[in-house]
């Protein structure tokens, strides 16, 4: 059963003969640190972090924490699956939820199933009825670290009655060597729709193209250059959108998104079997305390978050995988990160 006890969280390392080295805890399965070695012989950390485990603040941005059940928005905290609509517990002050409802899977401990130096599993029960979802959802996520510098975190989960699910980990992620101000690196998103939202930041309900728009990441571009260029970054102050990825990302043979220093110095691919990323430039980051207790300012990371585009349990005409689950099927997907230091 969910739990989350005033016990100190468990805090885990991961660590490759590489010299990539993890941290991780049970309290929200949350990925708290990535530090990649460099070729000058520094391990830079490439995760925006808080200092101390259970620092509102950052459980609020969700700082590397596992997202479920659902992740991302859900307009007016209701999933539709044919005639039946089932109601969920709405998000303080919001009428829609949003990552799971206020005690999702990042507010909860999870079990540690097994860890050793290479790989950490988690476990977690979430009941029928949990957070308005129905039917119990058994969960599973692992962080493993493969050959050089590549994570893999992979979620499986099953039900014992029809539900949605999409589990995901929102890192913030910024590569430069001090982290400041994230606008100034280049990404690149291989996607040629986009999905506009409303003034909550709810889905409008139809995907739109990027061509000519400052949503297009088709090609390699810094987010400062296009910023609040559009009118659909009103909403959010900023990029806060899903993009549908290109079909040839699906089988993981094309990254999902690639993501650079400013200075050309590090570089991360992003790889997923789900089917849209969710990027958020981390527009209200500021004042959230880091590590060493500094705020961190605007923008200081960027999430880049694999999943089904949210609002999915309300649309099932959108050109994706079903998200809903089904007794006796098995949730997995897979995200996969790259990191790459030029010599």
């Amino acid at each position: 059963m969910p739990h989350d006890t005033t016990d100190s969280p468990t805090v885990l390392t991961l660590r490759h003969a590489t010299g990539l080295e993890l941290s991780l805890m049970d309290l929200g399965a949350t990925w708290l640190s990535c530090k990649v070695p460099m070729p000058g012989g520094e391990a830079r950390e490439v995760l925006l972090g808080r200092q101390s485990p259970r620092e509102p603040q950052a459980m609020g941005a969700f700082l590397g924490a596992t997202i479920g059940r659902y992740a991302n928005r859900i307009g007016q905290a209701r999933i539709r699956r044919g005639d039946e609509v089932t109601q969920l517990t709405t998000n303080p002050g919001s009428k829609h939820q949003l990552h799971g409802g206020p005690r999702g899977f990042d507010k909860l401990r999870w079990t540690i199933a097994s860890h050793d130096d290479q790989e950490a599993v988690f476990t977690l029960v979430s009941p029928d009825g949990d957070q308005g979802f129905p039917g119990q959802l058994d969960a599973r996520v692992s962080y493993r670290l493969l050959d050089g510098l590549v994570i893999e975190m992979q979620a499986e989960a099953r039900t014992s009655a029809p539900t949605p699910v999409c589990l995901t980990n929102h890192a913030y992620f910024n590569l430069d060597a001090v982290h400041a101000d994230a606008r100034q690196q280049s990404l690149r998103i291989p996607a040629a729709q986009y999905l506009p939202v409303d003034g909550d930041l709810i889905p409008l309900g139809e995907l739109a193209s990027v061509q000519g728009t400052g949503f297009d990441f088709r090609e390699p571009k810094t987010l400062a250059r296009d910023w609040m260029r559009d009118g659909q970054q009103q909403p959010g102050a900023g990029y806060d959108h899903a993009f549908l990825l290109d079909a040839a990302c699906a089988g993981m043979d094309q990254p999902a998104a690639q993501l650079r220093a400013a200075d050309g110095s590090l570089a991360m691919e992003l790889f997923t079997t789900l089917p849209s990323v969710q990027m958020y430039a981390g527009q209200y980051l500021g004042g959230i305390p880091s590590r060493d207790g500094t705020p961190y300012p605007a923008c200081a990371g960027i999430a880049l978050e694999p999943q089904f585009l949210p609002d999915s349990p309300n649309h099932a005409d959108w050109p994706e995988p079903s998200c809903w689950l089904m007794p006796g099927d098995l949730y997995r997907q897979t995200i996969r990160w790259r990191f790459t230091a030029p010599v």
